[in-house]
């Protein structure tokens, strides 16, 4: 994972997630909301952070948003691959 987290980003909590009761997930990036899964996307999400710790957790998290691979964290919008 380091080479992946060459700022060492992924250790603080800068993404957290919370699952609606019709199953979506809404990804937060420092409190703001910057994306939203539902339907099959939510269900591939929540199998692949189901039991990660917190570095990977991070790590799937801003995959799913799109945008935060070039440090251009702006509030764009992304999806989960």
């Amino acid at each position: 994972m380091g080479s992946i987290d060459k700022r060492n980003r992924l250790s603080e909590e800068v993404f957290t997630y919370k699952v609606s009761k019709d199953n979506k997930v809404f990804i937060y990036w420092q409190g703001k909301q910057v994306t939203i899964l539902s339907g099959k996307a939510s269900e591939r999400f929540l199998k692949a952070i189901e039991g990660k710790e917190h570095k990977e957790a991070q790590l799937i998290m801003a995959k799913a948003t799109g945008n935060f691979k070039r440090g251009n964290e702006k509030g764009k919008k992304g999806r989960l691959s």
